[in-house]
């Protein structure tokens, strides 16, 4: 059985990531890792390791000495906290980037998944049905780190044979962990707000169309991606991927349906220029053609379990 790392796993996806590998592989089997001294506690039923992943030789070191067979590299800068502070960001998103790939290259690691974005795809991007393979200049630091990841993956494969996979991840949703300074994060935080009866401040404007995915439609992507045979893999740069699309009008009128006294203003901030630059829907044929990619959640679907699940005592742990 394959012995796993996830780099980033206190992160929105790394926490929900982590848990459904240890469902699969065994608790042991899985390492989750970040920068935080200790883990969040709903992934305390496994290792546990304290790691910067711009510390190449610790990286390269403990992956070499646990025998990693399989990296998830999550670590990252999200987009509108990345463009407060763009050199960092930089740095974050691409070194440790080369140092998985180089692993993989030396034959230290067997399997990368690394995620990508929509934030690759920028103003000249046709909006609707956002083609696999279109023009994408991305006016983000973190799409532009992005795209030019994506490049890399697609490079070590053709010229290492590195088997890399990657999933250009569109907005996610999600009432495990809190959002991470994401654009898209908004579609998080209306729910706090109508679990706690509250107003809703969006900072996006009413009829922003983003695409969106409730995580457990992405975890299950990434994993059915990482399980698809390699032959079956025929995009090495990073798959589109398509849940829903829905508008911040949109999922508040689904949530005034279950909550008639909820209410929703709009002050745009600079959020919005980031969202403006992005598709609002996707084409994701090559993923369902190659690797059998299928959603299971639509919007209401998603409303749904939110508003169910949420627990807003999340917020005071974080504070």
């Amino acid at each position: 059985m394959s012995k796993i790392i996830v780099i980033g796993a206190c992160g929105q996806i790394g926490t929900e990531l982590v848990l459904r590998l240890r469902k699969i592989n065994g608790n042991d089997q899985v390492i989750a890792a970040d920068l935080r001294d200790e883990c969040p506690a709903i992934i305390q039923n496994g290792p546990y390791i304290k790691m910067d992943v711009l510390d190449r030789s610790f990286v390269r070191d403990f992956i070499i000495s646990e025998s990693i067979d399989e990296v998830y590299l999550l670590a990252a800068l999200l987009s509108a906290t990345a463009e407060k502070n763009p050199d960092f960001a930089w740095k974050l998103n691409m070194e440790g980037l080369f140092t998985i790939l180089d692993l993989a290259k030396e034959g230290s690691i067997k399997k990368v998944f690394w995620p990508s974005s929509i934030a690759v795809f920028g103003p000249t991007t046709p909006k609707i049905n956002t083609p696999q393979r279109t023009v994408m200049e991305p006016s983000t630091v973190y799409g532009i780190s992005k795209q030019a990841g994506e490049r890399w993956c697609e490079y070590y494969f053709n010229n290492y044979g590195v088997d890399v996979r990657s999933i250009r991840y569109p907005g996610l949703i999600s009432y495990t962990s809190l959002p991470g300074g994401g654009t898209t994060d908004y579609a998080v935080d209306i729910f706090y707000k109508a679990k706690m009866s509250e107003d809703f401040i969006c900072f996006l404007s009413e009829n922003t169309m983003l695409p969106m995915m409730y995580m457990d439609d992405a975890i299950r992507a990434t994993i059915e991606l990482m399980q698809a045979p390699s032959e079956n893999i025929k995009i090495r740069s990073s798959y589109n991927l398509s849940g829903c699309s829905f508008t911040p009008k949109e999922i508040a009128e689904a949530i005034q349906q279950r909550n008639p006294d909820f209410r929703i203003t709009y002050q745009p901030d600079f959020r919005q220029k980031i969202a403006d630059s992005w598709p609002g829907s996707i084409d994701d044929e090559a993923a369902r053609n190659d690797w059998g990619w299928k959603e299971n959640y639509n919007i209401d679907k998603l409303v749904d379990v939110m508003l169910e699940n949420v627990d807003i005592s999340l917020l005071n742990k974080e504070l």
